[in-house]
């Protein structure tokens, strides 16, 4: 099986694809003073199994329209909204969050929980600025140095895991080099990492083995897994991901 099928096996069947939590969510909401606007537009790029779409469409009075590239995770928000009554507050699409089919100035609020990576953070929040209406709000979360020095293990494991990773001085300079104020930033705390993310992930080892019994892929995937979260365990005080909140310029 490919690698990125067994990447799909082993996170589809878990809440988040990445540290995050609801308080985290929420607070981010409040923050960007979205709490009662009104009838708001989102667009969540690179929404996994739609844990942020799922709630914020519980949150707020909103049309969202939830993107992510990999059918299987659009399939399971499907699912989870329309058992949870949400499927007429939530669209689901198969899509590239860099080829993305929307018309300028489509949404009040662009939203996207760690994806934004996967084309880098400047990149992202460059090409997304278009789909915001003037004032539209962007919301993004990322990983992000907290110290300007580090061991030099953690140090070159993200230089080349991510040679985007960056402190949140130098990432809050690229939203505003890309036509942002910045609004508010917060680091997401530990328990983001480990009990909403990793501890499932390392829980649901066992089962992802036994359905691919004898697939070195498989175990080698398993073992970048554990070698990530002992770097997490080791080294957390050195980095986080930090949420971004901002406003299209005028």
């Amino acid at each position: 099986m490919e690698e990125l099928s067994l990447l799909v096996d082993l996170h589809k069947h878990q809440q988040r694809q990445g540290p995050g939590s609801e308080e985290v969510t929420a607070r981010a909401v409040e923050l960007a003073g979205l709490r009662g606007a009104g009838a708001l537009r989102i667009v969540d790029i690179g929404c996994g199994t739609g844990a942020a779409s799922l709630q914020l469409a519980k949150m707020q009075d909103a049309s969202i329209t939830a993107v992510d590239l990999l059918p299987d995770f659009i399939e399971v928000l499907r699912d989870n909204a329309a058992r949870e009554g949400l499927s007429g507050s939530i669209k689901a699409l198969v899509g590239s969050m860099d080829k993305l089919p929307f018309a300028d100035g489509e949404f009040d609020v662009v939203w996207s929980e760690g994806a934004v990576y996967n084309i880098g953070f400047a990149e992202g929040v460059r090409q997304w600025r278009r789909l915001l209406r003037p004032g539209g709000i962007l919301l993004v979360s990322e990983i992000s140095w907290l110290s300007l020095e580090r061991p030099g293990a953690v140090q070159r494991y993200w230089d080349a895991a991510y040679p985007e990773i960056a402190t949140q001085a130098e990432k809050t300079e690229q939203l505003e080099n890309s036509g942002y104020e910045v609004i508010d930033t917060f680091t997401l705390p530990e328990a983001c990492w480990m009990e909403n993310y990793y501890l499932p992930l390392l829980e649901s080892f066992d089962d992802f083995l036994a359905r691919h019994p004898g697939d070195s892929q498989a175990a080698a995937l398993v073992e970048a897994e554990k070698t990530e979260i002992e770097l997490y365990r080791q080294y957390s005080d050195f980095y986080s991901y930090c949420m971004y909140i901002a406003r299209v310029r005028r």
